[in-house]
């Protein structure tokens, strides 16, 4: 797993001027400079830490329509085909396979929940479909008695977390685009109202537009800027088997446990519905916003106060760009694995996957998601302050929908045709009085 004591692969020296800054080299920050390069666009991507640190190359590796907001199907079908041509472009195996989503069902009331997404499936004409318990016995090899049924959409995808990113970065240096790590930017430069820069730790670069792409860091960086926006994060646990019979080659999630074949031969696995958000100074900031996915949550949502509580709750001075800012104080979020979830994950696996209950837990690590109150992400130009962009508040879903979401702030910048509606993941939602309507649960 990618941390601050990782060796440093991506040291290219700060050029003086580019067209674009990116802040931020996860899988959000790599796709948008993939898509400004291929326009011929200069870029420099600037990551406090390490290419796909963070969550990145911590999430569960899911490229998935299934079970998404109906305002973002439409980036996440596109962001399919991306990640398909990329990986064909891309001289590394980074994984990427469709062998479809799974959500399993136990009860008659689970399953008549998987089926009420399928009208949305449907206006999208998704290849998702119902099936019962027979069929189901066919396509996951281990006793599936337990099920009696599932939603299922065999087009969606795969792919491995650890290497994808980082692969694409070493494709983006042979396009021009320097990246470059221990680089945190602490502030923007601006003159004449506009941005006219990015101020790093190691000096200046001139540029016309940024791209914040910071995940769970980009409400602070924007807060310190004057422009803030409602973020939090929970952390989620994942964990992966050594080499293990082969039972399903796609992913799939049932009540308490999610699975998915790697390349390896293993299984990446998580306790799903086992989130934690850990107390501070912005769960009260933001509460009143949080507060109705807060409650929908609540049986997957665990409040915690844990270690750096006081830490936490004394918050975060503004600075400026002749100071240490707080990106290069951290420089990688690397919590501890939950070790609840971890015992979940063992108690799961004996209960509905007894063929993998005795398989090695090579691995265990954990990933700090960063959210938003409608669990919708921000991709928007920042009101007041032209040359800024904002692609941040992922939520969860940002390792499937990246590329698509990269190609989008590309355009964005550019002043290019968008070609979807992002009324929905507009920045001004949270302040012009709207109601924010809830995305699914993460």
């Amino acid at each position: 797993m990618l941390n601050e004591s990782s060796p440093i692969n991506f040291a290219d020296p700060l050029p003086s001027a580019v067209d674009v800054v990116v802040i931020g080299a996860g899988i959000i920050g790599i796709s948008t400079a993939w898509f400004l390069a291929q326009q011929g666009v200069s870029v420099a991507v600037c990551e406090k830490g390490r290419v796909a640190g963070e969550q990145s190359s911590r999430n569960w590796g899911w490229i998935r329509k299934h079970g998404r907001d109906r305002a973002e199907l439409p980036i996440v079908i596109e962001s399919i085909e991306h990640w398909k041509s990329i990986a064909g472009e891309l001289d590394e195996d980074i994984g990427f396979a469709q062998h479809g989503v799974m959500y399993l069902a136990e009860t008659d009331a689970e399953l008549a929940e998987r089926e009420r997404w399928l009208s949305i499936a449907r206006d999208h004409e998704l290849d998702t479909r119902m099936i019962g318990a027979s069929e189901l016995a066919q396509i996951i090899t281990e006793d599936s008695s337990k099920w009696i049924g599932a939603s299922y959409t065999p087009s969606d995808a795969r792919a491995e977390p650890f290497v994808a990113v980082p692969a694409i970065a070493r494709a983006l240096r042979k396009k021009g685009v320097t990246i470059t790590e221990n680089c945190a930017v602490r502030t923007v430069d601006i003159a004449a109202g506009r941005v006219t820069g990015v101020v790093t730790e190691h000096g200046l670069i001139k540029c016309t537009s940024v791209v914040c792409a910071g995940g769970a860091w980009g409400s602070l960086f924007c807060r310190n800027l004057g422009h803030d926006f409602p973020q939090l994060t929970v952390r989620a646990t994942v964990a992966r088997t050594t080499e293990a019979p082969d039972i399903f080659k796609g992913n799939a999630a049932s009540h308490g446990l999610a699975f998915r074949r790697r390349n390896d031969g293993g299984y990446t696995l998580a306790a799903s519905g086992n989130f934690e958000h850990f107390i501070g100074r912005d769960s009260f900031r933001y509460l009143p916003q949080f507060v109705p996915s807060i409650v929908r949550a609540r049986k997957d949502m665990s409040l915690r106060f844990g270690a750096g509580l006081f830490a936490r709750m004394r918050g975060t001075k503004s600075w400026s760009g002749d100071d240490i800012s707080p990106f290069e104080r951290t420089r990688v979020l690397d919590p501890e694995p939950s070790a609840a979830a971890l015992g979940q994950i063992r108690v799961q696996l004996k209960a509905q996957l007894p063929a993998l209950a005795d398989i090695r837990l090579e691995q265990a690590w954990a990933g700090m998601i960063d959210t938003t109150p409608d669990i919708v992400p921000v991709m928007d130009s920042v009101t007041g302050l032209p040359g800024l962009f904002v692609a941040a508040g992922f939520s969860g879903h940002g390792f499937g929908i990246g590329p698509g979401a990269g190609r989008v702030m590309a355009d964005m910048v550019l002043g290019n045709p968008l070609g979807h509606d992002l009324g929905r993941f507009r920045l001004s939602r949270f302040s012009d009085g709207s109601a924010l309507e809830l995305g699914p649960a993460l």
